[in-house]
């Protein structure tokens, strides 16, 4: 059965109007082409569909059956259309975006900002956790994408695919309104050893790597407190509580810390601290899954943003090299 969604436009046309005339006319059509259209749909059906007279058409015993479905066909079409539209141009939509605690306060941030300014209508939900959970949740279909901190023993998974995106240095924090920790630009893990250091909780990737950067240089940090989440390790150290070690990306926008580069302790073995002094951020995405529209563009959105803040952090941060 040849039918098409134009015949059946026609027939509901002429259908409510009663008259080929006016049909055509409503549709922008030519009355022959309006009525070949009808002609061919009642030759699909086996039966004619109008009573033709000269004062009007009329619906026969078929045209009655058919009007009701007509209508529902050209409605559900209409709106499967709508549907791709509105994905097409992101007005609607669902982002499932992951990120480690340290990255939803700065480069997050500023995502989710841009992205809700330009596609507010997109559903965004956020899962703030660590690399190793995140990546359990990109394999697993949990997330869409996810911002992760990778090194060379970030295990490879067959259920994901990673793309590192930024290199940042770590860096030492104090107060803006305390003397300067070190007089020049840089200070060793040594003398930040024996600072009153405030640590991270320990499912913090950063915890993880400032730690073995000191058992690997053979020192033991002064903590004056320990287990704290990154809003109050900044605060802390706003107020002089002490000195943090913390991603380079975190200072963006804050004049009430001041920080220092975080160079390996002399007494380390060559090579021994300086993988800990830098980390690596990475955008993890289910492998062969292909994205949705609103994915790609928050992929985009990242990539961008992580641009511009590598333009804004001086050389303590680089686009990383793929």
């Amino acid at each position: 059965m040849g039918v098409n969604l134009e015949q059946l436009q026609s027939f509901v046309s002429v259908a409510e109007t009663g008259n080929f005339t006016k049909a055509a006319d409503q549709l922008y059509l030519a009355q022959p082409t309006l009525s070949r259209q009808i002609t061919a749909l009642e030759q699909s059906l086996g039966a004619p569909l109008f009573h033709r007279a000269y004062g009007g058409s009329t619906l026969t015993a078929a045209g009655q059956a058919l009007l009701p479905l007509a209508r529902r066909m050209l409605a559900d079409a209409e709106s499967v259309h709508r549907e791709l539209a509105e994905l097409a141009g992101l007005r609607r939509g669902r982002v499932r975006l992951g990120a480690t605690p340290t990255l939803c306060i700065s480069l997050v941030a500023e995502v989710l900002n841009a992205f809700h300014a330009a596609h507010p209508a997109i559903e965004l939900h956020l899962s703030e956790h660590g690399s190793r959970r995140l990546l359990d949740e990109v394999a697993g279909g949990e997330l869409d994408l996810a911002l992760v901190t990778t090194s060379d023993a970030t295990p490879p998974g067959a259920r994901y695919a990673l793309s590192p995106l930024l290199v940042e240095e770590l860096v030492v924090i104090s107060s803006a309104q305390a003397p300067p920790i070190t007089t020049g630009d840089a200070v060793g893990l040594e003398q930040v050893a024996r600072l009153p250091q405030i640590e991270f909780s320990s499912s913090y990737d950063l915890r993880a790597a400032t730690d073995a950067a000191f058992r690997e240089a053979g020192l033991a940090p002064e903590v004056v407190l320990e287990g704290a989440e990154m809003d109050a390790v900044l605060r802390f150290v706003e107020r002089g509580l002490g000195v943090a070690i913390v991603p380079a990306m975190v200072l963006v926008d804050r004049p009430g810390l001041r920080a220092a580069r975080l160079v390996g302790a002399s007494r380390a073995p060559a090579g021994a601290a300086t993988a800990a002094l830098e980390r690596t951020i990475s955008l993890a995405l289910p492998a062969d899954v292909a994205p949705t529209a609103a994915v790609e563009v928050m992929r985009r959105t990242i990539a961008a943003t992580a641009t511009a803040f590598a333009a804004r952090s001086g050389d303590t941060m680089r686009i990383a090299q793929r």
